[in-house]
C-alpha cells in the first residue's frame, strides 16, 4: 500500500508526475471527442482539465513541467511546419490577393484592436495579460507558448496563461456566431451557394482541367507537340491523341494532322488560346473512356532517389507515351511544370500504356510502406536547426534588449524551410499524415496539460475576484470585429461564396473545430478549401505576432 501512497504523493518522482499528465490528457482528449450543439474542443480540453487538477492542488515537479511544456511545444509547432511546408509558398503565391490579403487584414485588425485596448486599460491590464487574452482570442495554442516563451527570455515571470484560457472558450463560440450572423445577415441560402460554386468551378479552376480540342488549324500538319508548345507559348498537356480512330498517349516528339482529337490538360487560363490556335474545341468526345486503350493511374512518389528531381530530368519520352498530367501535395494541386520538383509523397495523376506506366511507377517507387518509416536524421536535424534559429538574438534600432524566435517561432521556420526546400538538397523530410498528427498531438497535448496544472489556481481564482469576467470582455472585440470585418469585406467587394468565407474565418482562426463547423455547412469541402490556403501563413503570423508586440512595447 505504501507504493501507491508514494505513486500519488510524491510530487518529486517521475513516476507521479507521468502518471498526472497520463490522467490530464486521456481524460481531457476523451472529452474533447464530446460534441456540443455539433461542436467538439478537440485537444483544447487538455488544457481546462488542467486546470482544474491544478486547481485542486494536484502538484507535479516544476522540472518535469517546464521539460513537458517545452517539448511539447517543439514537437506540435515544428511537425506543424513540416506539414504546412511542402505548400507554404505555392498556396501563399496561387491563393491571389483576395484570400491572403483578406488574412492578412484580420490577423492586422486583432493586432491593432489589442494595442488600443492595452492603452485604453493600461492602469488595469499588463502586457503579458492582454496578450495572452489575445491568443485566447485568436484561439491560438502555439502563439502562447511562443509568447510566454519570449516573456521568459526577457525576465517576465508573469503567467499569461490565466487571459488565454478565460478567452479561448468564449472565442469559439464568438466565431461561431459571426459566421451564423453573416449567414443572417446576408440572408444566404446553403444549397443555392453550393449550386454557385460548382458553377464558378467550371468557369475558372486553380486546378489543371481537362477538354478536347479538334485540329482545323492547317499550320498544325505534320508538326510535333514540342513545336506546338513553342508556338502558342502556354504550358500544357496532351495527354491524348485520337489519330485515324487510333486512341495513343503522345510524347513531345508525336505528330499532329490536320483532324486529330487532342485531351489537353492545363491550367484554366490557357484553354482559351490553346482552343483558338488548334481549331476549336470538341465537347462532342471523350477519349478517356472506358473502351481507351490508355490508362490513368495514380503513382506515388517513395523512392528516396526521386527526391528532388525535376520533371524535365524524368525524359517521358523515354516511357512510351506517358504524360504526368497533375502533381497533388500536401493537398494541393499543381501543373506539372518542367522545372517542377518532386517530394518524397507526392501523387502523380500519370496517362499512357499500361507497360509504359508500370516502368514509371517502378522509377518513382510507388509503394506506400516505404512511407512508412520516417527520416529520424532528416527530424532530428530539422530540430537542432529550429532550436539554433530560435535562440539567434535579433536586435532592432532603440530596442533594449534582443528578441529571440524562440523555442516556438526557431522550429516552425526551420520546419517550413525543410519541407519546401529539403528536396532540392535530396534531404527527405516527409512523415506521413497519420504519424504527423500523431506527433503533433502529442506534443500540443504536453504543453497544454503543463499550462493547465500550472494555472489551475489563478484561472479560478480570477472569475471569483471578477478579474476574469473582465478578461472575456476585453478578447470579444479581438475575436469579432476584425473577423466581422473580414467576412462583410469577402462578401460585398469579393463577393465571394459564403462557405469560402466561412473557411476564410476558420482558417484566420487556425482552430480545427472551427473548420469542423464551417465544414458542416456543405458537404461540398467548399470550407477546407479557402482555410488550407491562409491556414500556413496565420499560423505562423499568430505565433510570431507576440513576439512583434514584445518587440514595440515592451518597457523593463
Amino acid at each position: 500500500m505504501n507504493w501507491l501512497l508514494s505513486l500519488i504523493f510524491d510530487t518529486s518522482s517521475f513516476a507521479h508526475g507521468f502518471l498526472v499528465y497520463s490522467v490530464i490528457i486521456s481524460l481531457g482528449i476523451c472529452l474533447g471527442r464530446k460534441k456540443i450543439f455539433g461542436l467538439s474542443l478537440g485537444a483544447t480540453c487538455v488544457l481546462f482539465v488542467g486546470l482544474i487538477v491544478g486547481y485542486a492542488g494536484v502538484k507535479v515537479d516544476p522540472g518535469m513541467m517546464a521539460f513537458f511544456r517545452n517539448f511539447g511545444l517543439v514537437l506540435f509547432v515544428f511537425f506543424i511546419g513540416l506539414q504546412v511546408g511542402p505548400s507554404f509558398f505555392a498556396t501563399f503565391k496561387s491563393s491571389g490577393f483576395e484570400l491572403t490579403g483578406l488574412m492578412l487584414l484580420a490577423v492586422g485588425l486583432s493586432l491593432l484592436i489589442t494595442i488600443s485596448l492595452y492603452f485604453i486599460f493600461s492602469s488595469s491590464i499588463s502586457l503579458p495579460e492582454i496578450l495572452g487574452i489575445m491568443f485566447g482570442a485568436v484561439t491560438s495554442t502555439p502563439g502562447l507558448g511562443a509568447t510566454q516563451e519570449a516573456l521568459q527570455s526577457l525576465g517576465s515571470k508573469q503567467d499569461i496563461t490565466v487571459g488565454y484560457a478565460c478567452a479561448y472558450p468564449f472565442a469559439i463560440l464568438s466565431v461561431i456566431g459571426v459566421i451564423l450572423g453573416l449567414k443572417k445577415l446576408f440572408e444566404v441560402n446553403l444549397a443555392q451557394e453550393d449550386k454557385y460554386w460548382e458553377e464558378a468551378q467550371q468557369v475558372k479552376n486553380r486546378a489543371p482541367i481537362y477538354y478536347h480540342v479538334k485540329t482545323t488549324n492547317k499550320a498544325l500538319q505534320g508538326i510535333t507537340l514540342r513545336e506546338i508548345r513553342e508556338i502558342i507559348g502556354r504550358p500544357f498537356i496532351c495527354s491524348r491523341v485520337m489519330h485515324n480512330g487510333t486512341i495513343t498517349s503522345p510524347t513531345a516528339d508525336s505528330y499532329i494532322y490536320l483532324g486529330d482529337r487532342l485531351r489537353i490538360v492545363s491550367n484554366a487560363e490557357h484553354k482559351t488560346a490553346v482552343c483558338a490556335f488548334c481549331g476549336e474545341e470538341d465537347p462532342s468526345i471523350d477519349l478517356a473512356t472506358a473502351h481507351s486503350p490508355i490508362r490513368n493511374e495514380r503513382i506515388r512518389v517513395t523512392d528516396s532517389k526521386m527526391n528532388g528531381v525535376m520533371i524535365e530530368d524524368l525524359h517521358l519520352s523515354r516511357f512510351d507515351g506517358v504524360n504526368i498530367t497533375r502533381v497533388t501535395r500536401a493537398g494541393v494541386t499543381f501543373f506539372p511544370y518542367n522545372t517542377l520538383r518532386l517530394q518524397l509523397g507526392d501523387t502523380l495523376s500519370c496517362v499512357g500504356p499500361k507497360n509504359a506506366i508500370a516502368r514509371l511507377a517502378a522509377l518513382m517507387g510507388n509503394r506506400e510502406k516505404q512511407l512508412e518509416k520516417p527520416n529520424v536524421v532528416a527530424i532530428f536535424a530539422g530540430l537542432a536547426f529550429g532550436v539554433i534559429i530560435g535562440a539567434f538574438p535579433i536586435a532592432f534600432p532603440y530596442m533594449p534588449v534582443t528578441i529571440q524566435l524562440g523555442l516556438a517561432g526557431g522550429p516552425l521556420i526551420a520546419a517550413i524551410l525543410l519541407g519546401y526546400f529539403g528536396p532540392r538538397f535530396h534531404l527527405v523530410t516527409y512523415t506521413t499524415h497519420s504519424a504527423n498528427l500523431m506527433l503533433r498531438e502529442w506534443g500540443q497535448a504536453f504543453f497544454l496539460a503543463s499550462v493547465g496544472l500550472a494555472a489551475g489556481e489563478p484561472f479560478f481564482n480570477s472569475f471569483l475576484n471578477g478579474s476574469g469576467f473582465f478578461y472575456v470582455a476585453l478578447g470579444l472585440p479581438i475575436t469579432i470585429i476584425p473577423l466581422a470585418t473580414v467576412g462583410i469585406l469577402a462578401r460585398t467587394r469579393y463577393h465571394m461564396n459564403f462557405h469560402s468565407i466561412a473557411g476564410l474565418l476558420a482558417g484566420c482562426s487556425t482552430n480545427t473545430s472551427l473548420l469542423g463547423f464551417a465544414s458542416s455547412l456543405s458537404d461540398k469541402g467548399i470550407a477546407l478549401i479557402s482555410y488550407s490556403t491562409v491556414y500556413p501563413l496565420a499560423m505562423f503570423l499568430r505565433i510570431i505576432s507576440g513576439q512583434v508586440l514584445l518587440m514595440l512595447l515592451w518597457t523593463a
